[in-house]
């Protein structure tokens, strides 16, 4: 059996159709984007805010403390840091190491309702983005670049939620802070975290949401202070930080190392000495 002959002008006509259809959707795939990649991790409910009810943790504090170290990190590129409290309360001589066996003077402003402090030095680094205002859900990531122990390192985090923190002793009180379960730490970094006192909290886009402040080591807990703490600390010293910004790359639990690794090595996160 044989077909009929199609006409010349149906072969050309078919032939344009089709390099046009398949031109057309190279372009429509080349363009689109990825899809989002499907979150296995889905978030809690937003942490509300501070109550009564809240459970406490208790903290004694003796009069006089000794030599201390820990960790500051910019939050104004005219010389402003934040740090704990308790790394610099009472301290005489305290410094921001810059360099091997360099460090720069700084002046302490205390606020005596907060774990919060703040340092100043004739200018500084680059600013930490903050993210004071932004709700909190439960499960969210948290990452602390600092000097646990006195030397480089870091750790990762999940919010748990609110507790309230009180101090007896030097500087009594009760504060309301966040409270993290460890996920993660430096390779090799055994036992206590001390020296990661006043490292940032940071969100997966590289932005401060609180201070690093406690560890409980049995729980696996980490404390940081409440955002609304540390905007009412900036607020009465009269402070204002750089404008928001943005981070340079996502943090994730893979790559919170080298983060860490780049903000030592810029001193927008740098240690603290205490040299009474």
């Amino acid at each position: 059996m044989r077909f009929p002959r199609l006409p010349d002008w149906a072969i050309y006509a078919a032939i344009v159709v089709a390099v046009l259809f398949a031109a057309l959707g190279r372009d429509e795939r080349a363009d689109a984007p990825p899809p989002p990649p499907k979150s296995s991790e889905p978030l809690g409910e937003v942490v509300g805010p501070a109550s009564p009810f809240d459970p406490s943790v208790v903290v004694d504090v003796p009069k006089k403390t000794g030599p201390a170290a820990g960790t500051a990190f910019s939050i104004a590129r005219s010389g402003v840091w934040l740090t704990a409290r308790h790394v610099v309360d009472g301290c005489a001589k305290p410094v921001i190491v810059v360099g091997p066996s360099t460090g720069v003077a700084v002046n302490v402003r205390v606020d005596p309702r907060s774990e919060a402090a703040l340092l100043f030095t004739e200018g500084g680094s680059d600013a930490l983005p903050l993210s004071l205002t932004e709700p909190l859900r439960r499960g969210q990531r948290a990452f602390h670049p600092g000097f646990p122990q006195g030397e480089p390192g870091e750790a990762s985090s999940r919010l748990l939620g609110r507790e309230t923190l009180v101090v007896r002793g030097h500087g009594a009180r009760s504060e309301p802070v966040l409270v993290w379960a460890e996920t993660g730490r430096t390779d090799g970094l055994k036992g206590s975290l001390g020296g990661l006192s006043g490292a940032p909290a940071l969100d997966a886009q590289g932005r401060v949401l609180g201070v690093t402040i406690a560890e409980s080591p049995r729980r696996g807990r980490i404390y940081t202070t409440a955002p609304e703490m540390v905007r009412a600390t900036l607020s009465s010293n009269g402070r204002r930080p750089d404008g928001p910004g943005t981070a340079r790359q996502t943090i994730t639990p893979q790559n919170y190392f080298y983060v860490a690794d780049d903000l030592r090595r810029e001193l927008q996160v740098a240690q603290v000495l205490c040299l009474d």
